[in-house]
């Protein structure tokens, strides 16, 4: 026999993984540029020698630019006006 605390309690599980489904849907986009950006500075320091500062700052660029916010970083490192090590 099938009590309404059950159903309630069902509804309640089908909520929080639907809600945590948005969740994890919206918030993929970012995911991907932090993950694509840091590729990106670790290859430029250990491909090519250049030393980037790698701080929370340049990690919230990157994360949000992505492949720009990247090339953003590196580019400020190389002309000396931020993320200079």
């Amino acid at each position: 026999m099938v009590t309404g605390l059950e159903i309630l309690l069902l509804v309640l599980v089908l909520a929080a993984v639907l809600g945590a489904s948005t969740i994890v849907q919206t918030v993929r986009p970012f995911i991907v540029n932090a993950v694509v950006g840091l590729i990106v500075l670790f290859l430029a320091q250990a491909v090519f020698g250049l030393s980037v500062a790698v701080t929370p700052i340049a990690l919230v660029i990157v994360a949000l630019g992505g492949f720009p916010g990247a090339l953003l970083v590196i580019l400020l490192s190389l002309f000396g006006v931020a993320f200079v090590p």
